[in-house]
């Protein structure tokens, strides 16, 4: 998870009075079709701030769906990646048993105590694995981190099964272990 965005979850029951599994059992009463419905209802109803009704909203959507669900959005007309990313988790999930996967709308994201890894269908025909190794130095297929800014330090794009090879799988665990 993003700092900034933890850090406005950490202070919402001081901003707001509220925490954010309150704010979610009363968005759960309600029932809006439309994000800024459910953001105008906050502020006008319970005197929300813009950033944080927005930020509620938002955050109790992707809790609503379910998490399969998100990965599956992620690979509609992409399936041909699917096994890619299968392929990565799998990896991942030998590290030990402390990962939590947190599927997100457009990417998966792979955290141990901060995130380490993320795993975004890129395009059509390419997974970028972004990975998090500060002090790491661009080499090989481990190029600098491009459209994933802070979230993960470097990035690999993977277009077939062949490509999650040993320098990919080398670079996985390193991350891991930087996490904590």
């Amino acid at each position: 998870m993003d700092k900034a965005l933890q850090t406005m979850i950490n202070n919402m029951p001081e901003k707001t009075g509220k925490t954010l599994d309150e704010w979610y059992k009363i968005l759960a009463k309600e029932s809006f079709d439309k994000h800024t419905a459910a953001v105008k209802y906050l502020k006008t109803e319970h005197c929300v701030t813009h950033g944080f009704a927005n930020t509620i909203v938002t955050l109790s959507r992707e809790s609503n769906q379910p998490v399969e669900d998100l990965v599956i959005t992620q690979y509609s007309g992409k399936e041909n990646l699917k096994p890619l990313y299968e392929k990565l988790i799998s990896i991942i999930e030998t590290f030990g048993e402390d990962i939590n996967i947190t599927p997100k709308k457009a990417s998966v994201s792979l955290i141990r105590k901060h995130q380490f890894a993320l795993i975004k269908p890129a395009t059509k025909t390419r997974i970028d694995l972004g990975l998090k190794l500060n002090g790491v130095e661009p080499q090989g297929r481990l190029e600098d981190s491009g459209p994933f800014g802070t979230m993960c330090t470097h990035r690999m794009q993977l277009k077939t099964l062949d490509d999650i090879d040993d320098e990919v799988i080398s670079w996985m665990p390193q991350a891991y272990e930087k996490s904590v």
